[in-house]
């Protein structure tokens, strides 16, 4: 075999193996198939919350225990056909099966990285919410470019993005934004590009076509179910109503069935205006309100709280995680972690898994290397 054939056959091993470990192989299957017999058992849907619970288990851990079964196989299947092309001196079937190992070593390399979200809320669905820094239309338009490229990269991953509030600019763009992402560790990925994210281009709004540099932050925050308790003091909150903005019908326009919450003791404030029922739009508030003090105590668990703190005090100079470059040159550089990527477009069409995948590995403190060394 060529020594990319071996390179590449060797370095998915690795991954294969701590991945193996990382799930404990023998305990995995054996609670799969735990899972398994309960599924069978006709009284399970007596309890539709813990039958949910249990499928959603189910539906992962088997995933998990394919997707290594299924690298194991395919990788076995293209060796062995680089091998038999050598043998019968077919150049285009060998160059076939190495374009696949190719293929086999990104996902188990992705894989690999997934093996990481093991926190307490990584697998949960997650809120996304993006704030206009200061600048006007030019702070706006940026925040609806974020926008864009998270729902992009939720698309592309099948996740499920639902509009939950929307403030829009006074010319163009929005001011702030938050949707719910929906899918398997949708909290786990997207945690990371919580901060300050920073534009620099030609603006499209300046008649003498000069450079401008724009400011928006993210942040991010899990979904929590009813078996995570949230105390929340009536007394603490002040409620407000208000008219949803944006089209959205007679109804929404003329009645005020937009929510905003705001929790006094932590200043925290959430809004929603994605339903023409007023309760529905409070209940949905609440939700998010239990969910941004749930990440607040997951914050202060975490070593990395302070640095992530740090980042999102103020929407500008000095803050910023990441920098999307467009002009005089073009880059996009997280800061955290030095990648770096020489086409924004393709970034910003949501293009993100590299940058989520190293600033994951720097957050957790694991990088593959010391994977490696630790599991030796």
């Amino acid at each position: 075999m060529s020594a990319e054939t071996e390179a590449l056959n060797e370095q998915i091993k690795q991954s294969v193996a701590l991945l193996r470990r990382h799930l404990d192989w023998d305990v995995a299957q054996g609670r799969l198939a735990e899972l398994n017999n309960r599924v069978e058992d006709p009284d399970l849907w007596n309890d539709a919350e813990a039958a949910q619970k249990l499928m959603r288990e189910r539906t992962l851990l088997a995933n998990q225990i394919e997707g290594v079964q299924s690298l194991e196989t395919d990788v076995a299947d293209s060796i062995e056909l680089v091998a038999m092309a050598e043998e019968e001196g077919d150049a285009a079937m060998a160059a076939e099966a190495t374009k696949t190992l190719r293929k086999l070593a990104e996902e188990a390399r992705r894989r690999e990285t997934e093996s990481l979200l093991s926190g307490e809320a990584d697998s949960n669905d997650c809120y996304l919410e993006v704030n206009a820094g200061a600048g006007g239309t030019e702070a706006q338009d940026w925040a609806e470019m974020l926008l864009r490229m998270y729902t992009r990269w939720a698309e592309a991953h099948g996740y499920k993005t639902t509009l939950i509030e929307c403030s829009e600019g006074e010319q163009a763009g929005i001011k702030s934004v938050t949707v719910q992402v929906s899918g398997p560790n949708a909290y786990g990925w997207l945690k990371t590009e919580a901060g300050v994210h920073r534009l620099v281009r030609i603006s499209p709004f300046d008649a003498a076509a000069r450079r401008q540099t724009s400011f928006a932050s993210v942040w991010v925050f899990p979904v929590v179910d009813d078996t995570i308790e949230i105390d929340i003091n009536e007394a603490d909150l002040r409620v407000d109503t208000f008219r949803a903005s944006g089209a959205g019908g007679q109804h929404v326009n003329k009645t005020e069935s937009a929510i905003r919450i705001t929790h006094i003791p932590t200043g925290i404030v959430v809004a929603c205006q994605t339903d023409r029922s007023q309760h529905r739009n409070r209940a949905t508030a609440m939700d998010m309100l239990r969910a941004r003090m749930y990440e607040a105590e997951l914050q202060r668990r975490e070593a990395a709280a302070a640095q992530t703190e740090a980042a999102k005090t103020d929407i500008g100079w000095g803050h910023q995680i990441r920098s999307y470059v467009l002009a005089p040159y073009q880059m996009v550089k997280d800061l955290r972690t030095n990648v770096e990527k020489g086409n924004p477009d393709a970034v910003l069409d949501g293009d993100l898994d590299d940058f989520m995948a190293a600033s994951l590995a720097a957050r957790v403190g694991a990088t593959r290397s010391e994977a490696s060394a630790s599991a030796q």
